[in-house]
């Protein structure tokens, strides 16, 4: 991101993205404890699948219908959670450093797949399909961000920040230059959340 849009668009807007559970609870969670102030609201309350919280903003759920995106202006220097899907919809108005979190498809379908039973929800869609929909997802992702001007990149790989939190907190502090609490941020990572994993 060069001099001149950060001279125009001032502090970065800090967003967590990635797949649904990939591990973006987790990473706002460590960005809080770290110092960085987070959007959310309390519309999505803690439970079962996200003990810890969900750290969801509902009007983010709008940004691809609300011609009106003024409003992510005050999250300029603060963290908001906005999954991977809507990247695309983020306004040139505004410079990102966007937070990617990586998960193995395989483990992302079968923490899906948990939360949907406890839920007593039927997925229609099957699980080589909705795999192939990801991987397809994450390719426009990961082109977006690399074609953007208004837009950098951290990519966090959730395995190894479950076993690496300190490296992985060391290397969000170093992206984002800001004088984060890295032991707190460490000690935010909870490894027995880690229940659907692939061999």
């Amino acid at each position: 991101m060069n001099l001149v849009r950060k001279l125009v668009y001032g502090r970065s807007i800090i967003v967590v993205s990635g797949l649904p559970r990939s591990g973006t609870s987790m990473a706002m969670r460590m960005l809080k404890a770290g110092g960085i102030e987070t959007l959310e609201d309390s519309r999505r309350q803690a439970d079962e699948d996200n003990p810890k919280g969900y750290f969801e903003l509902q009007r983010v759920m709008d940004l691809a219908n609300d011609p009106d995106k003024s409003w992510l202006k005050d999250a300029r220097g603060k963290a908001i959670k906005i999954i991977s899907y809507l990247l695309k919809e983020l306004p040139e108005s505004n410079n990102y450093k966007v937070v990617l979190m990586e998960r193995d498809v395989r483990e992302v379908l079968a923490s899906q797949s948990k939360m949907l039973e406890r839920r007593s929800t039927e997925d229609a869609i099957e699980d080589e399909k909705m795999a192939a929909n990801y991987e397809s997802l994450m390719w426009r992702v990961n082109y977006l961000l690399k074609h953007s001007r208004h837009m950098e990149a951290l990519r966090l790989p959730y395995r190894e920040v479950i076993e690496k939190p300190r490296y992985q907190a060391d290397r969000l502090r170093e992206f984002l230059s800001a004088d984060l609490d890295v032991e707190n941020m460490t000690a935010a990572v909870d490894p027995s959340l880690y229940r659907n994993r692939a061999e």
